[in-house]
Protein backbone atom coordinates (compact mmCIF):
# COMPACT_ATOMS: atom_id res chain seq x y z
CA UNK A 1 0.00 0.00 0.00
CA UNK A 2 1.92 3.34 -1.38
CA UNK A 3 2.20 5.85 1.69
CA UNK A 4 0.96 9.33 1.72
CA UNK A 5 3.64 11.83 2.76
CA UNK A 6 3.17 15.16 4.05
CA UNK A 7 6.47 17.49 3.82
CA UNK A 8 6.22 20.77 6.39
CA UNK A 9 9.43 22.90 6.20
CA UNK A 10 9.89 26.75 5.35
CA UNK A 11 12.62 26.10 3.34
CA UNK A 12 11.92 24.61 -0.51
CA UNK A 13 15.19 23.01 -1.00
CA UNK A 14 15.05 21.00 2.53
CA UNK A 15 11.68 19.42 1.28
CA UNK A 16 12.96 18.25 -1.90
CA UNK A 17 16.01 16.64 -0.24
CA UNK A 18 13.65 15.01 2.44
CA UNK A 19 11.50 13.88 -1.04
CA UNK A 20 14.69 12.40 -2.57
CA UNK A 21 15.91 10.98 0.58
CA UNK A 22 11.98 9.16 1.15
CA UNK A 23 12.22 7.83 -2.26
CA UNK A 24 15.99 7.01 -2.39
CA UNK A 25 14.61 4.78 1.17
CA UNK A 26 12.59 1.74 -0.89
CA UNK A 27 9.47 3.02 0.67
CA UNK A 28 6.38 2.35 -2.07
CA UNK A 29 4.84 6.50 -1.68
CA UNK A 30 2.07 7.37 -3.01
CA UNK A 31 0.82 11.44 -3.19
CA UNK A 32 3.75 13.63 -1.61
CA UNK A 33 1.95 16.93 -0.53
CA UNK A 34 4.27 19.93 0.77
CA UNK A 35 3.85 23.17 2.67
CA UNK A 36 5.95 25.89 3.66
CA UNK A 37 4.93 26.30 7.45
CA UNK A 38 2.95 24.70 10.16
CA UNK A 39 -0.52 26.19 9.20
CA UNK A 40 -0.26 25.25 5.83
CA UNK A 41 0.77 21.84 7.13
CA UNK A 42 -2.39 21.56 9.01
CA UNK A 43 -4.48 22.42 6.17
CA UNK A 44 -3.00 20.16 4.15
CA UNK A 45 -3.45 17.28 7.04
CA UNK A 46 -6.96 17.96 7.40
CA UNK A 47 -7.48 18.53 3.54
CA UNK A 48 -5.51 15.04 2.36
CA UNK A 49 -5.04 11.68 3.25
CA UNK A 50 -2.06 11.47 4.95
CA UNK A 51 -0.63 8.76 6.14
CA UNK A 52 2.59 10.50 7.75
CA UNK A 53 4.08 13.52 8.33
CA UNK A 54 7.42 14.65 8.42
CA UNK A 55 7.96 18.65 10.15
CA UNK A 56 10.38 20.81 10.72
CA UNK A 57 10.27 22.15 13.83
CA UNK A 58 11.88 26.39 13.36
CA UNK A 59 8.78 28.00 10.78
CA UNK A 60 6.91 31.17 10.50
CA UNK A 61 3.56 31.68 11.11
CA UNK A 62 3.21 28.30 13.11
CA UNK A 63 6.45 25.89 14.18
CA UNK A 64 6.16 22.51 13.70
CA UNK A 65 5.85 21.81 17.78
CA UNK A 66 2.89 24.16 17.17
CA UNK A 67 1.19 22.42 14.18
CA UNK A 68 1.94 18.98 16.43
CA UNK A 69 0.24 20.13 19.20
CA UNK A 70 -2.71 20.94 16.72
CA UNK A 71 -2.94 18.07 15.35
CA UNK A 72 -3.00 15.90 18.85
CA UNK A 73 -5.99 17.81 19.50
CA UNK A 74 -7.98 17.08 16.64
CA UNK A 75 -9.60 13.80 17.05
CA UNK A 76 -8.90 13.00 13.01
CA UNK A 77 -5.92 13.97 13.25
CA UNK A 78 -4.18 12.54 16.51
CA UNK A 79 -2.95 9.30 16.04
CA UNK A 80 -1.34 10.39 12.55
CA UNK A 81 2.79 9.52 12.73
CA UNK A 82 5.43 11.98 12.80
CA UNK A 83 8.52 12.56 12.22
CA UNK A 84 10.49 16.01 12.94
CA UNK A 85 13.68 16.75 11.12
CA UNK A 86 15.32 19.70 12.78
CA UNK A 87 18.60 20.91 13.40
CA UNK A 88 17.57 21.55 17.27
CA UNK A 89 19.81 20.74 19.72
CA UNK A 90 17.53 21.66 22.41
CA UNK A 91 17.13 18.35 24.80
CA UNK A 92 14.16 19.58 26.49
CA UNK A 93 11.89 19.92 23.39
CA UNK A 94 13.40 16.62 22.11
CA UNK A 95 12.15 14.99 24.83
CA UNK A 96 9.19 17.24 24.52
CA UNK A 97 8.42 16.11 21.26
CA UNK A 98 9.05 12.19 21.90
CA UNK A 99 6.55 12.61 24.85
CA UNK A 100 3.90 13.08 21.93
CA UNK A 101 4.73 10.26 19.99
CA UNK A 102 6.71 12.32 17.66
CA UNK A 103 9.80 10.40 16.14
CA UNK A 104 13.13 12.82 16.35
CA UNK A 105 15.42 12.80 13.51
CA UNK A 106 18.31 15.29 13.21
CA UNK A 107 20.30 16.49 10.52
CA UNK A 108 21.97 15.73 8.59
CA UNK A 109 19.91 12.18 7.52
CA UNK A 110 20.43 9.31 6.03
CA UNK A 111 17.77 7.28 3.49
CA UNK A 112 18.62 4.60 5.95
CA UNK A 113 17.36 6.20 9.13
CA UNK A 114 14.03 7.69 7.43
CA UNK A 115 13.29 4.44 6.11
CA UNK A 116 13.72 3.01 9.87
CA UNK A 117 12.09 5.73 11.37
CA UNK A 118 9.13 5.70 8.91
CA UNK A 119 9.24 1.66 9.69
CA UNK A 120 9.32 2.13 13.46
CA UNK A 121 6.51 4.59 13.37
CA UNK A 122 3.93 2.82 10.86
CA UNK A 123 5.34 -0.38 10.30
CA UNK A 124 5.24 0.16 6.73
CA UNK A 125 8.27 -0.53 4.19
CA UNK A 126 11.19 -2.49 4.60
CA UNK A 127 14.14 -2.21 7.25
CA UNK A 128 17.64 -3.09 7.06
CA UNK A 129 18.39 -6.77 8.19
CA UNK A 130 21.31 -6.48 10.66
CA UNK A 131 22.18 -3.85 12.83
CA UNK A 132 24.57 -2.20 10.04
CA UNK A 133 24.06 1.51 8.93
CA UNK A 134 25.90 1.16 5.40
CA UNK A 135 24.43 3.29 2.69
CA UNK A 136 22.47 1.55 0.33
CA UNK A 137 21.75 -1.76 2.40
CA UNK A 138 18.07 -2.46 2.48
Amino acid sequence: MPLNVLIVDDSSVMRAMIIKTIRMSGLDLGDIYQAGNGQEGLDAARGNWVDLVVADINMPVMNGEEMIDQMKADPELSDLPTIVISTEGSATRIERLERKGVKFIHKPFTPEIIRDSIHALTGIGPTETGESDDAGTF
